[in-house]
């Protein structure tokens, strides 16, 4: 083409278009891109091979369900994201730049951010002063902090949240569920891009449920991509995008959350196939091991009456304040009564602590294990033998070690614990694990009544089904127990008979048998006392 005025021209429109053109598909290219990529992630610990070449993608405005049984690498794998672990190799790009990401602090200040499964609050501080602890607002030159300024900004979060908690009030006094809103609280205090969340209802209502999802769907919409672990199906086929699989430290598959089954799900998880649940068979005892008449305390507990007989499996349904962990507190002496009953094998009884409870046969596996069910720095040969030390002492100066070794060592092939040793610290195990140790101790002990509240919280699909297994084998045993669930399948799967709680009254009973989820919901959302 010949150079003159208009050929020039032609080459200049013809130079823009390419342009243009480029520029629209690495804009399109851009949005197209992953916003984290994670590629060939190892991390081995002291006898644990975590992470074995694994592998992840999240995109802007997605919610990715992270899923895999416990000690499949979930956890792992997000605190390599959010710097808390330092991977051995692989690679992390964040918006398509490769990173390192030493601590936390990094992390955030690149936009990504974690609400833990397990709380990570300060109990003596406000709701507010948590949310914002080390980042507050100043004022007087920055020398003092902005209380008020603080209170406001964090009764915003929450009034996007939707929830009704006070900026004032201390974190000790609140109950675990809406501790677990102020953790999503915290998180949401910063300008994220990408939001980890680690079993994000596990101790929330239907209704802090709902409006959580609302907060997910708005934050999608926001361009922020969410990594979402969890072990509740329904919640997946709900709100997720894409599912990734793990098993065994290892990405095992990436699919899209339309058009895959339950049941493909779990077949990835543990690699084989689970066979539908059935409920509790075998018929319990008539003789009583457990009886409370009358039990009261303040507007928690009003009035409250059951019996438990030996061989039985009654489940305790409710929502979230019913009093069902109430009842069982108060019945195992961690907190007081203001009046009642409680009768144990026929004989009235007066419980003040739960040594005392200990000492009549009594066991409680709380909803907290954190705080209340483990000394997580401790191994796990000693968190399993700790409620019967005194079986173990050699006088008041030496432990039989090898005795405790071996115990230890028998519960972990009987639970199918997941840990290289009984020596390893059970802060190291993943929360499934953990539980399976407070599990242990209270069947070391042999107790004859067992209260479990929330036995199966933060514990997936294959580990659930041998907890189910090693309940119904106790009561086949005589063995007289309590199952406090908020997952109603759980309770129906469970139990020979349902008691339902509603603002601290029991609202009704059923067979379970024949019980239905709706039944249940029936009852637990009556505000006033039935007489049968």
């Amino acid at each position: 083409m010949e150079n003159t005025p208009d050929a020039r021209e032609l080459n200049v429109k013809m130079s823009a278009k390419r342009s243009i053109s480029t520029d629209k598909a690495a804009s399109q290219a851009s949005v197209d891109a992953p916003l984290v990529v994670m590629r060939n992630i190892e991390k081995r610990f002291p006898g644990v091979h975590a992470l074995r070449q694994a592998q992840l993608d999240l995109h802007a405005g997605e919610v990715l369900a992270l899923m895999g049984e416990n000690g499949a690498g979930k956890s792992t794998l997000m605190k390599i994201l959010t710097g808390v672990y330092q991977p051995d190799s692989g690679s992390i790009q964040v918006e398509g730049k490769e990173v390192a990401i030493p601590d936390p602090r990094t992390a955030q200040n690149m936009g990504i951010n974690i609400i833990h499964q397990e709380l990570h609050l300060m109990p003596h501080l406000t709701t507010a002063q948590n949310i914002f602890i080390g980042r507050e607002p100043r004022r007087g030159f920055g020398m003092l902090v902005n209380e008020a300024q603080m209170n406001a900004d964090a009764a915003e979060i929450f009034e996007r949240m939707k929830v009704d908690i006070d900026p004032e009030a201390e974190v000790g006094h609140l109950t675990v569920a809406r501790q677990q809103l102020v953790e999503i609280a915290k998180a949401l205090s910063y300008k994220s891009k990408v939001l980890v969340m680690d079993e994000p209802t596990s101790a929330l209502t239907e209704t802090e449920v709902e409006h959580l999802f609302t907060l997910i769907a708005d934050l999608k919409a926001q361009g922020v991509g969410i990594v979402y672990i969890t072990h509740k199906m329904d919640e997946v086929k709900r709100i997720a995008d894409r599912i990734t699989v793990m098993r065994d430290g290892q990405t095992i598959e990436t699919l899209p959350a339309a058009g895959t089954s339950i049941s493909k799900i779990i077949s990835l998880m543990v690699g084989r196939e689970l066979g539908d649940a059935e409920r509790a068979e075998g018929k319990p005892g008539v003789q009583e091991a457990l009886k409370v008449v009358g039990l009261k305390r303040g507007r928690a507990i009003r009035d409250v009456s059951f019996c438990l007989r030996k061989g039985e499996i009654l489940g305790f349904a409710g929502l979230m304040g019913a009093g069902r962990t109430e009842v069982a507190r108060a019945i195992f002496g961690a907190d007081p009564i203001d009046s009642g009953e409680v009768h144990v094998r026929g004989k009235r009884v007066n419980i003040k602590s739960p040594r005392d409870a200990v000492r009549l046969g009594l066991a409680y596996l709380s909803e907290d294990r954190k705080h209340f069910g483990l000394v997580t720095p401790m191994s796990v040969r000693d968190n399993v033998t700790i409620a019967s030390w005194e079986r173990y002492a050699s006088g008041r100066m030496w432990m039989q070690d090898s005795a405790m070794y071996k115990v230890a060592a028998s519960f972990v092939d009987l639970l199918k614990i997941k840990t290289p040793n009984v020596d390893q610290e059970t802060r190291l195990l993943s929360g499934g694990n953990q539980q399976k140790v407070v599990i242990s101790k209270w069947l070391l002990r042999d107790c004859d009544i067992l209260i479990f509240d929330e036995p199966t919280r933060g514990i997936d699909v294959g580990a659930k089904a041998e907890v189910y297994k090693l309940l119904q084998g106790l009561a086949d045993q005589g063995k007289a127990i309590v199952v406090i669930s908020s997952e109603l399948p759980e309770v129906l799967r469970l139990s020979h008979r349902i008691i339902v709680m509603s603002e601290g009254r029991i609202t009704g009973e059923l067979d379970g048998r024949t019980a239905t989820q709706e039944s249940i919901m029936t009852l637990a959302t009556q505000r006033q006392y039935n007489v049968a």
